[in-house]
This record gives C-alpha cells, structure tokens and sequence, in this order.
C-alpha cells in the first residue's frame, strides 16, 4: 500500500494531519488528510506551470497524454491488486476502468494531433469603397482557461478520478489540474498519480502540470473551488454538493468560474404496451442485470421503470423480483456509499404508497438489491421519489393509462438518459413521448440501456441541469476539452506572438523533438 502521501508538482508531500484509511481488504495505513497548505502548495504550483503548459503545442500534449496511458499500463498489477483492497471490487472491472481511462487518454491525443477540439477562425482583412467599416484580419483561437481543480468521485476509481476523463481533457487543453482525492481509494489514485508524474517528467512538462493531494473533507473541496488561481472545476457526485459547490464558483468567488458537474441521475426507462405484453420476462431480466452491474454502481444505470398498470405490468414486476433475488448481496466500492445506499432505500420505502417488492437488506459495505413500487399518482406527489438511489435498486411507477405516462414525463426531472422499450404498434404513444424526453435528457434510446461513458462523436455524456451544469457540452469525447478552453482573437501579431496552433505549417519547427515554443 502507497504511504497515502499528497504528490504535488510530481514529488511526495506528507501531511502531519492524517486519518486512517478504510480499505475493503488487507492494511489499512494512516492517510496524509489534506489541509490549506496541502491546497495552497498544489494551487500554487499550477499556477506557476500554466504559462508554460499552454504555451505547448497540441502535438507534445498529446505524446504528454499517450505518455501517461502507457506509464498506466505499467502499473497494470499494481493498480489492480491496491484497488482491489481499497474497494472490494474485482480484478475484472478494475482492468476495464483502467483500460477504459487507457482508451480515453489515447482519443483525447488523437483529438488534439487532428486539431478536432480547436475550433480554429479565421477574417481576412476588408477595404470599404463605400460609407461601410473597413473590417481588419483577426484570427481566433481557443486558449486553455487556466489551473483547473477535479473533485474526485469514489463510486468510480478511474473514471471521473485522478487520471479520468476530466482530467485528461483538461490536460489536452493545456490546462494544469489539481485532483481532490478521495478517501475509499487513495492509494490507487495514488499509484495512478505517479504515472502522471512520471510520464510529465518523461515529456519534459512544468512540474505543477499536475497534483493529487488526498482527501480532507468537505472543507477541500470548498478551499480548492474557492482558490484564486483556480479557473474552472469538474465534479462527479450527489447532487446536493454539487449544488454546494457550484454556488461557491458562481457567488461567493470574487470572480465567478465555470463549474461542470455530472450529478446522479435515475435514468428511466418507459416500457410501452405492445412491447411490455410481448416481452416482459425479457426486458425485466437485462433491467435486473443492469441494475446488479458494478453493484449497481454505473452512472447509466436505469433506476426507474414506468409501466401501464394491468396483467403484462405485474408480469414484469415479478419477472424483476425473481432475477434480482438471484444475485445475492455485493460488495460496493466504500463504506460510505453502501451506507448512502441503505440510507436512501429505506427513504424511498418509507414514502406514501411504495410497496417493497424485494425488501433493502444488507450491512457493512455489503448490499442486496432493493425492488419496489408505486402508484404513479403517489410519485408524482412526492419529489424525493423521483431522486437517485446509488447502488442495485429499483423503483417501479404503474401509469393507469398512456395519458398519465405521457404527464409523468412532462414532470420528470431532467436526467443523463432516457430508455424507449417499445414494438412497432407502440410507435404513435413513442412519437408523443418523443418530444418530452429529448428535453429532458442528453441520450434518448430505444430498445437497450445507456452505453454510460462510451466515447465517440456522437456520443453525449450529460444532460440539462440538474443531470449536468452545462448542457452545451459533454464529458466525453471533443465537446469535453471544450469545457476547459476559451476563445481568444488576434489581431495584428506577428508570427512570433501567436499561439503555435496558429502559425502556417511552413513556420512550424521541422524537428518535431524540438516544435515546443516554451521549455
């Protein structure tokens, strides 16, 4: 087990405050806790490298980005054997998030190699013959916004963590990141971070490119968001700290910055008549599958299903229960989100009309899936039930009639994904649901469940507020380093003044070891 040290500006600071670790399985060692030094230390060093990390061109930050991902795979043992002891998770899903943050620092390289992300403009210069303005030649481009903090999400130890997605956008963009740590995995986020280190150092990058101090409590969270030198921040967690914090960047800053979050979402999905009666048993089975995936533990996890009450509904009710009971108790990535887990089941069973179908069970870190549901009269009379359990649960809404289905979406919170499970005679009751829910969510699918973080083109990881804080942008693919870049135009500079994304190839310095305009 790493000594759960901060590593910032790519060396090792231990902190006099410590707290004991809560790992799943094996030691568990007193932890560095992160306090305003810690903070201050790692602002600052970011700060200081900024300069000279945007001044980078796209090509050393993507070899920096391929660096990092193979310096990951190195520590592929490591990684797997510490995660596997901090979050009781097995081998096999902690290869696939490291492979999958592999995959995701190798796109983010190609993206910016191929200019994708730049955004690029250009006016030539205008002479008036007439009463009309004279328009001189400008150039834009998208310039990185500046030291960017992520808060760390322990229910995903890679995905949205010290080497996820966010910060490897943030990083393509030019941007230096401070990483939040969290305490149910810091000694993987630990081992990741000296990957970053390493491969920065490999590349010849300012020290403060990057720093991970562990976690301190809330009171880091705000320090980071509030620091002066600190630009934009990325978070992934509940909802109401995501509130929280986004408050903090928009009011209590002197000046405001951009806040990106993905909150909880409960993803729901609407099985219409046709499709119901024709395959309940099947569709309750890949629900329940779903549902059990990660122990449930998956941002596209569908926790919500919509039905038209009658015979096909309760088919489907007990097929869900049946598969669900089969999968017996799980372990979940920290004790923290298992007790959040009971916490907010048993919330939701205590609401007007929820019926238990399969009763929330479970202790310590260990939890079984949890079933129940609801009239949609009730749910639609209380708010809390339209709220995200993290974890293997399941809340069934019974619509008397399509009308009521249809009120039901026009009331949903806004969310991540939704899910059509229809047949072709389900089509006219589709096409009114159709306009509703493309409003209401980022990814709306058919027949399936949300492929979550899945990177491409056409991929939207996000939705309105209060599934996501921007809904211009997404977290995954081109549109996430978006979120770390601003346009700046230029006009009248010469060649030496311009950011190198900028000059004509013919000025570009032939010796691609050497093409960096500032060392």
């Amino acid at each position: 087990m790493p000594p759960g040290h901060h590593l910032i500006a790519g060396r090792r600071v231990p902190d006099d405050a410590t707290a004991g670790s809560a790992a799943a399985d094996g030691p568990t060692p007193d932890l560095a806790r992160s306090t305003p030094a810690a903070v201050e230390l790692a602002c600052a060093a970011a700060g200081s490298a900024l300069a000279a990390f945007a001044a980078r061109s796209g090509t050393a930050r993507a070899r920096f980005l391929d660096s990092i991902a193979e310096a990951i795979e190195l520590r592929a043992a490591a990684i797997t054997e510490i995660g596997m002891q901090e979050t009781g998770l097995p081998a096999a899903w902690l290869a696939a998030e490291r492979g999958d943050a592999v995959g995701q620092l190798r796109r983010f390289a190609g993206h910016i190699r191929r200019g994708a992300a730049a955004g690029r403009g250009q006016d030539d210069a205008t002479r008036a013959d007439g009463p009309s303005w004279s328009r001189p030649g400008v150039k834009l481009a998208w310039r990185p916004v500046g030291p960017v903090a992520l808060l760390d999400a322990a229910k995903l130890p890679r995905a949205f963590s010290a080497v996820g997605g966010d910060m490897a956008s943030a990083l393509a963009a030019g941007c230096p990141v401070v990483v939040k740590g969290h305490p149910g995995h810091p000694g993987t986020a630990e081992i990741l971070a000296e990957a970053v280190a390493e491969a920065a150092r490999a590349a010849g990058m300012p020290e403060g490119v990057f720093s991970l101090i562990q976690d301190g409590g809330r009171i880091t969270g705000e320090a980071l968001v509030a620091h002066p030198l600190i630009r934009a921040v990325g978070f992934a967690g509940p909802q109401a700290e995501g509130r929280a914090l986004s408050g903090l960047c928009a009011v209590a800053r002197r000046e405001p910055i951009p806040f990106f979050a993905r909150p909880g979402a409960v993803n729901p999905m609407f099985l219409l008549p046709a499709a119901l009666a024709a395959r309940a048993g099947v569709i309750a089975g890949d629900w329940a599958a779903r549902l059990t995936q990660r122990a449930g533990q998956c941002c596209g996890r569908p926790g919500l299903a919509i039905v038209i009450d009658g015979p096909d509904a309760d088919r489907f009710v007990a097929a869900s229960r049946a598969a669900l009971a089969e999968a017996g108790s799980q372990t979940m990535a920290s004790g923290g989100i298992a007790a959040a887990c009971r916490q907010d089941s048993d919330r939701m069973a205590a609401g007007r009309g929820v019926r238990a179908v399969l009763a929330p069970a479970g202790g310590g870190r260990r939890v079984m899936p949890c079933l129940l549901e609801v009239a949609a009269a009730d749910w639609l009379d209380d708010p809390l039930l339209a709220g995200e359990v993290f974890g293997p649960f399941g809340l069934i809404v019974r619509a008397r009639h399509a009308a009521e289905m249809l009120d039901l979406a026009r009331r949903l919170p806004e969310q991540r994904s939704c899910i059509l499970h229809l047949d072709p005679a389900d089509t006219a009751l589709a096409q009114s649901l159709m306009p509703v829910l493309e409003r209401r969510a980022g990814h709306v699918l058919a027949n399936g469940f949300s492929t979550a973080i899945a990177a491409g083109d056409g991929m939207a990881h996000g939705g309105p507020s209060p599934a996501g804080t921007n809904s211009a942008v997404t977290s995954a693919d081109k549109l996430a380093i978006r979120r770390w870049l601003r346009p700046v135009c230029y006009q009248n500079l010469p060649a030496d003044l311009l950011p190198t994304d900028l000059l004509p190839s013919d000025l570009l310095p032939a010796d691609p070891l050497s093409e960096d305009r500032c060392a």
